[in-house]
């Protein structure tokens, strides 16, 4: 530690709010490194969905760099029947506003659900029944 009590750039950096924790304790590294999360999934639930555009294969490209495993379901049974099937691990979903309300009234109890996002076209109308719900970690546009 230096004399204003931070850590230098040889140990790890502290967690901030919404930060991935680091495990590296290099300086020489010029980014941060993403860390393969294992034992976590990403269940992304929209009913419309569209693995077909492009849009849609980076943004499952890009979360497949993060987790272990992305899975698409266009229903919040199939999302259900899925954490079910489950053996092991934790779920981070991502639903949309439009199935989202059903959806986590369903899931929220189950352990496995470890945290919701909801991914919708107007912030305001979902944030205001979303927060009456602790795992659900934002509301996003």
């Amino acid at each position: 530690m230096n004399m204003s009590g931070q850590k230098s750039k040889s140990t790890a950096p502290k967690p901030t709010a919404g930060a991935t924790v680091s495990r590296t304790t290099t300086s020489d590294a010029i980014r941060p490194r993403r860390r393969m999360t294992q034992n976590y999934l990403v269940i992304w639930v929209d009913g419309n969905i569209n693995e077909n555009t492009e849009d849609c294969r980076n943004t499952l490209a890009q979360l497949r760099v993060v987790v272990s495993e992305v899975n698409v379901c266009r229903t919040p049974e199939g999302c259900t029947e899925f954490l079910n099937k489950m053996d092991d691990g934790k779920a981070f979903v991502i639903s949309s506003g439009a199935l989202g309300q059903s959806l986590v009234n369903d899931i929220h109890g189950m352990p496995k659900v470890d945290a919701i996002y909801i991914f919708c076209g107007n912030k305001e109308r979902h944030e205001a029944w979303a927060k009456d719900w602790p795992k659900i970690r934002g509301v996003f546009t």
